[in-house]
């Protein structure tokens, strides 16, 4: 199948393509995917457009955030409040807490597996390993 592109978002393409060093093809796949990924359409509207607003970004900031990870602070405490709820000793404030960290947790898991597809989809990684590896 062959598309004719105007040349003012031909020119925005070629631009965008030279600032990633990515080809063209590449940028336009990605946006395309983008536009198509109906399966965010499941979400909340403001993490449709975070996890869509990844694709836009360098594959060295999508590393960052496929290596983020939720602080030892919050990870003890969220542990210590798992433990008590399964004791059935926990406040009402406690299960507030509870709930807003493993939201948290969740939408950090989300962001972190979004940003590893991209880079595997880009060619930037061919695996979660080589999101593991440290690259210069």
């Amino acid at each position: 199948m062959q598309i004719t592109i105007p040349e003012n978002i031909s020119s925005r393409l070629r631009q965008l393509a030279a600032r990633r060093r990515q080809p063209v093809e590449t940028i336009i796949e990605d946006r395309l995917f983008t536009a198509l990924d109906d399966e965010l359409d499941n979400l909340p509207t403001n993490e449709q457009a975070e996890l869509r607003a990844l694709h836009h970004l360098s594959d060295d900031a999508l590393r960052v955030i496929a290596a983020e990870q939720m602080s030892s602070v919050n990870q003890a405490q969220m542990g210590q409040l798992m433990t008590q709820n399964s004791q059935g000793k926990l406040t009402q404030e406690e299960q507030e807490t509870l709930t807003a960290l493993v939201e948290r947790g969740d939408q950090l898991m989300l962001r972190k597996a979004e940003a590893a597809a991209i880079l595997v989809q880009r060619g930037a990684a061919s695996s979660s390993e080589d999101l593991m590896t440290p690259h210069a």
